[in-house]
C-alpha cells in the first residue's frame, strides 16, 4: 500500500546531486513549474546547474523544509543511488531515480523492497519510454500490426561522456557503455515483450581506450533471446564522434511475420553541421509529469522501480556473459 498523496497543491522536491548530465534538464523543467518548490543538492560542486535554489549537501536538501521533501529525484553517480533511495524510503519520501537503478542486483533488490515496504513511489528515469516513436512501436506490436515479431535490432549509441568523468569509472558507474546504454532499450523491450530467457554479450575497448577509465568497456553488443524465439540485439556503444552535434540517439527496428517497423526516438529535430534543434514531445517533461502525478495520487506508474530492477538484472547477465563468453540464463541472476 502506497502512502497518501501530499495535501498541498505545491510539491516539495529535492534533486539529489548534479553528477548526472540529466540533472540540469530535470532541474530546469521542475523550476519552471508553479506547483513545484525545488531545492538542488550539489555536494560534488558541479557548476552547470544554475538558476535554482542550490545547497551544498544532502543534509541541507533533506532539511530544506520543516517536514522534509515530498519527493526526491536522484541524479547522483550510479553507485550512490542505493543510499539515497534507502534514506528516502526510511523518511517516507517518494523517489524518481536515474537509470541504471543500481550497480548491482542486490542493491536494486534492496531499493525496490525498501520503497515497497515504506509505501512510497519508486520510479526509474527512462524518459524514452514516453517518446512518441516508442509508443508507436508498442502499439504496433500490441495491435498485431507486425504479426509475430521475430527479430529486434536496437541501437543506443552515444558519445563517450566527457563532462562527468565518473561515467567511465567502473566503481562509480558499475561499468562502461554496456551499463550506460543497455538499459534504455532493455526497458522498452521489457514493456512490450517482458523478460528475456537468456542474455549473451560481448564488449571491447576499440574506441576511446585512451580516455575511458580502466576496465570500462566502450563498445558492446547484447543479444536477448526470449522463450517465444524472438531474438533482440542492443548495440550499446560509445561510438559517436566527439564532434557530433548531439550526444547520440536511439533507434529500433522490429521485424515480424506481417511487416516491419523502424523507429527513431530522436527523429524530431532540425539541424546541420554542428547543429541539433529538437522539437515535438519533451520526453524529460513527460517523465517528470508522470512522476509528479504518481506522487500526488500515491500510486506507482511505469517505468517503475521493478522495471529498473529487471533491467539491472539484464545488465548483470550481460556482464557475466562477457566474463564467461557464454549465454547466461536470466533466471540465474
Amino acid at each position: 500500500m502506497l502512502t497518501a498523496s501530499p495535501t498541498t497543491d505545491t510539491l516539495k522536491i529535492a534533486l539529489m546531486s548534479c553528477a548526472h548530465t540529466h540533472a540540469g534538464a530535470y532541474a530546469a523543467r521542475l523550476e519552471a513549474r508553479e506547483d513545484i518548490d525545488l531545492v538542488v543538492a550539489n555536494p560534488d560542486g558541479f557548476g552547470d546547474v544554475r538558476g535554482v535554489s542550490v545547497v551544498g549537501s544532502y543534509d541541507e536538501a533533506w532539511n530544506a523544509w520543516p517536514g522534509g521533501p515530498d519527493a526526491i529525484v536522484v541524479t547522483s553517480a550510479n553507485a550512490h543511488h542505493r543510499d539515497l533511495v534507502l534514506e528516502a524510503a526510511r523518511r517516507g519520501v517518494h523517489v524518481l531515480c536515474e537509470k541504471p537503478l543500481a550497480t548491482t542486483v542486490p542493491d536494486a533488490n534492496a531499493m525496490v523492497a525498501a520503497c515497497r515496504e515504506a509505501g512510497v513511489v519508486l520510479m526509474t528515469a527512462f524518459p524514452v519510454h514516453f517518446a512518441p516513436a516508442v509508443q508507436t512501436l508498442r502499439a504496433a506490436v500490441e495491435d498485431g500490426a507486425l504479426g509475430e515479431v521475430i527479430g529486434i535490432t536496437g541501437t543506443n549509441n552515444g558519445k563517450l561522456p566527457d563532462t562527468r568523468a565518473w561515467f567511465t569509472d567502473v566503481e562509480l558507474a558499475g561499468g562502461g557503455s554496456l551499463v550506460d546504454h543497455t538499459v534504455h532499450i532493455a526497458e522498452i523491450l521489457d514493456s512490450i515483450f517482458g523478460e528475456p530467457a537468456t542474455v549473451h554479450a560481448t564488449t571491447n575497448r576499440i574506441l576511446w581506450a585512451d580516455r575511458a577509465g580502466e576496465g570500462a568497456e566502450t563498445g558492446g553488443l547484447v543479444t536477448l533471446t526470449y522463450a517465444s524465439g524472438l531474438v533482440a540485439t542492443i548495440d550499446c556503444s560509445w561510438s559517436q564522434p566527439a564532434e557530433a552535434p548531439t550526444w547520440g540517439g536511439l533507434r529500433i527496428q522490429a521485424v515480424g511475420t506481417g511487416g516491419q517497423l523502424q523507429v527513431d526516438a530522436f527523429a524530431e529535430h532540425v539541424g546541420g553541421p554542428g547543429r541539433w534543434l529538437p522539437y515535438g514531445v519533451d520526453s524529460d517533461a513527460a517523465l517528470l509529469e508522470a512522476f509528479l502525478g504518481a506522487v500526488r495520487d500515491g500510486r506507482a506508474v511505469e517505468p517503475s522501480g521493478d522495471v529498473g530492477l529487471r533491467t539491472v538484472r539484464v545488465v548483470a547477465a550481460a556482464q557475466e556473459s562477457v566474463r564467461t563468453g557464454q549465454p547466461v540464463e536470466l533466471a540465474s541472476i
